[in-house]
């Protein structure tokens, strides 16, 4: 359980107050600075275990009795329940998610395959960690929403710069890059929240219609070597497949 992380040995019966003496105040103040951040963290990780544990619906009674605190321990390190949906949902997206998204992009790949493996990560992390994800996003509110839009910035930059670096080494107009890395990441995002929230596919149908999707939208960008005014200047036909 959740509660072998975290042990709840603080004393809780007042705030704690910093020596005020001049020569041992800023010192003391470090210390409980670098002591509630590690307590922090320690809470966090105890609070992912707990939603793992006992679903997204769990509150903050039961995350305290989960990690095996009192509720108290917990409003000494966090504000609010939105104070610490925050604190879980960076420490998903940095040591979780973002890491899995990096590695996948970072892998030798060929254009289509990076496409096919980055959505994978996507997928199947979210997949891996359901209760996780709703748990955020059903609390996600105001710095909690803050930290969803950040994620969602960092893997668009991320991948608008593989992009616009790929289309000019084909010597193709790269200035859509942005836009279009935002409307692949917004669309994947989208799309994933619906699936996890109604499971009507498997992970793998899930993904190969969203790279199919992407893949068609990355190869009209090529055919029309990333112009707009090309884009334009051509008939767009719904052509029919062929017969097998």
């Amino acid at each position: 359980m959740a509660k072998n992380a975290v042990q709840d040995n603080e004393q809780v019966d007042g705030p704690v107050v910093a020596d005020t003496k001049p020569e041992k105040s800023d010192g003391r103040k470090r210390r409980w600075r670098e002591h509630k951040i590690a307590r922090r963290e320690e809470l966090v990780d105890g609070t992912i275990a707990a939603i793992r544990a006992r679903g997204r619906e769990i509150g903050m009674d039961e995350i305290a009795s989960e990690i095996g605190v009192s509720k108290t321990v917990l409003y000494r390190y966090f504000t609010d329940k939105s104070d610490l949906t925050t604190a879980t949902m960076m420490r998903y997206v940095e040591t979780i998610l973002a890491p899995r998204i990096y590695q996948a992009i970072s892998d030798e790949l060929d254009d289509f395959e990076l496409t096919h493996a980055t959505i994978t990560a996507y997928v199947e992390t979210v997949a891996s960690d359901p209760a996780i994800y709703l748990y955020v996003m059903a609390n996600g509110a105001g710095a909690s929403r803050d930290v969803v839009a950040e994620s969602e910035r960092m893997i668009a930059e991320l991948l608008s710069t593989v992009l616009g670096n790929r289309l000019r080494e084909m010597e193709m107009d790269s200035g859509g890059s942005l836009p279009w890395a935002y409307g692949i990441v917004g669309g994947i995002q989208l799309a994933t929240h619906w699936w996890i929230s109604n499971k009507s596919m498997s992970a793998e149908s899930l993904i190969d219609y969203l790279t199919m999707m992407t893949w068609g939208g990355i190869t009209g960008i090529a055919a029309v070597k990333g112009s707009p005014a090309k884009f334009k200047s051509m008939p767009h036909p719904l052509i029919a497949p062929e017969n097998d």
